[in-house]
Order: structure tokens, then sequence, then C-alpha cells
């Protein structure tokens, strides 16, 4: 299908340590295809966290392979892991993971100088995507300076900066508080439908992930439909 942004296909992950042997995915398959809202459940230790590592190229399969708009991470090295990323992929996680001593302004333009986006550029858009997350008064802020809910927004616009195929979240609003968690998923909500960028979500909130398009629960190191 060539409406499918990112793929694994037969993916295997195992960890061993002296004793035994711990399978963590065997034989998994996902695809998402463009625009599509997906959450992924799972007890903890069910391997969500490894699951999303791997989709980002950030850690290796033991097998199959994950693809990002038809692109495979298989023999690449971490520079061109690292492009592809760039690229294809945004990431929101519970933890914002913002640059201290950057201005809010600088922190969603990092990604786009990565790219080698002219700097001029970089920083409208950057502008222009504070202000979708409702953020253009706080630009210059650095993170020290803004609420919970504000550094996640700030984080939401980073992720958006290169326009990304699909955004990866773990736990996006997991470290907020149920008021400010709403405003956040109001926030990716209308984003989703304005971009039309698809969404994979990590997370154990049950009601957050009845909001998405699509639930799979994994379990056994496979992916099935809730």
């Amino acid at each position: 299908m060539s409406n499918r942004v990112l793929e694994a296909i037969n993916l295997g992950r195992h960890f061993s340590d002296a004793e035994q042997r711990l399978e963590i995915l065997n034989g998994l398959e996902l695809a998402v295809v463009a625009g599509e809202r997906l959450a992924i459940i799972g007890s903890s230790g069910s391997g969500k966290s490894t699951l999303l590592h791997l989709l980002a190229g950030l850690d290796n399969p033991d097998t199959g392979e994950v693809r990002v708009k038809g692109e495979s991470f298989n023999g690449l090295g971490e520079a061109a892991r690292a492009a592809v990323r760039n690229r294809h992929l945004g990431f929101v996680f519970q933890f914002h993971h913002l640059l201290p001593e950057f201005s809010a302004l600088e922190n969603v333009a990092v990604p786009m100088l990565l790219a080698n986006l002219p700097t001029k550029k970089a920083y409208q858009r950057a502008q222009e995507l504070l202000e979708q997350v409702g953020l253009s008064q706080r630009a210059k802020h650095r993170p020290a300076k803004l609420s919970g809910g504000e550094r996640q927004r700030v984080a939401i616009a980073r992720a958006l900066a290169n326009s990304p195929a699909c955004v990866l979240m773990d736990e996006p609003t997991g470290n907020l508080d149920p008021q400010t968690a709403q405003e956040v998923e109001s926030y990716l909500q209308t984003l989703n439908r304005e971009l039309g960028i698809a969404f994979v979500m990590v997370t154990h909130d049950h009601q957050l992930a009845k909001r998405m398009d699509r639930t799979l629960l994994l379990s056994g190191g496979k992916l099935e439909a809730v």
C-alpha cells in the first residue's frame, strides 16, 4: 500500500543474560497509514518501549525490519538512520526533553537547522508552529519559565518541525494533570486533522486510547486488535 508511512515486518527482539533468553517481540507485524491515529497499549514489561525504539531506528531488531516511507532501517549506518528519522519521524516523550538553555523558539528550530534549512526559514517555521500550538507569545521563554503543559506543547511543535510522515509518542500526557492532559490531547487531535500526520502513541491511558482511530494490544510479543 502506497499510503503506508511506517511498517514493522516480522519484527523480533530478545534479550539474554547468563541464565535465560527473554523474548520481547516475536514476529510482530504493524502497518501505519498516512494520517492514522494509533494507540498501543500493554502491561508494564510487555515491550512497548522496545517496540518504540525499534520503530524509531534507535535499536536493531534480531529479526525482521522497520520501514519508514518504504525505506528500511536495515543496513543503514547511524548517520543515515538519523537522517531518515529527522526527515520522516517526529517524537514526543512523557518528559519533554527540551534543551534547557534554549528558548521555546530555538528548541523548535533545532530539527530544521540539523536538516540544513536556512536559519531565517527555520525560525520563521518555528514561530508558525508555536502559533499552531497556542504559544506564539511564549516563544522567547526558556523551558524553566513554562508550565508542564506549555513545555509539552513546545515538544509537539518540535516534533512537527520537518513535517514528518509520522510522530511517535511515549506517554505524551502521562506526566500532566488531567486538565492539562486534555488540553494537550486537544492540540494533538487538531494538528492531526489539519496536517494529516500519523500518530503512533504508546500509552497506559485506556480512555485516551479509545479516542484514537485504532488501538492495538502488545501481548506475547505480538500486536492484536482491541
